[in-house]
């Protein structure tokens, strides 16, 4: 067995940067995966549900807007991607990781450049990961509902670029990214 990795948010201003690692049984049905981006939230969606009920094993990592700053978005996100992989429960020998870099997981593990749209496990870690960040996005926009969060989920709109020089930063802005 494999594990793909994937991340989600590394370009928005706000919000966090989110990993996924999905590790997929022989019998999964591969005909509801393809790169997050390409399918529909309604697609995404029962995906998702699908992975978390048939994956042999799924993880979920975050890094915060702090540690984005501290670290830069590299860099938080390959600690995203590690603490995916350590909630897998198991240890899979081999990782394929969307992307040019791998963390350090003490495995073998590759780098495949748009794995999303090739490496079914890819794919699957694609879409826990969008899906959760853009919940967490939606779930923002209940604490900060002037920033429109559930819309724009952080990414640099000009809607999103004017509300934070018009009333500021949110408290989950990067600060180290220009808005």
């Amino acid at each position: 067995m494999v594990c793909g990795i994937d991340e989600a948010g590394r370009g928005p201003l706000a919000g966090p940067v989110v990993a996924a690692a999905a590790v997929l049984g022989s019998d999964f049905p591969l005909e509801f995966l393809a790169d997050s981006k390409r399918l529909s939230a309604a697609r995404r969606e029962r995906a998702f549900g699908l992975i978390l009920e048939r994956a042999v094993a799924w993880g979920i990592g975050w890094a915060s807007p702090q540690e984005i700053d501290e670290r830069n978005i590299l860099n938080a996100s390959l600690l995203a991607m590690t603490r995916a992989y350590d909630r897998l429960g198991m240890r899979p020998e081999t990782v394929f990781v969307d992307g040019n870099s791998c963390p350090g997981l003490g495995r073998t593990s590759i780098a495949v450049i748009k794995g999303d749209s090739i490496v079914p496990a890819i794919m699957a870690a694609s879409i826990l990961a969008k899906v959760a960040r853009d919940r967490m996005m939606e779930r923002y926009d209940w604490l900060y509902p002037e920033y429109g969060y559930a819309r724009h989920k952080g990414y640099p709109t000009q809607e999103h670029r004017e509300l934070c020089r018009s009333i500021g930063p949110s408290p989950i802005q990067r600060s180290s990214f220009r808005y």
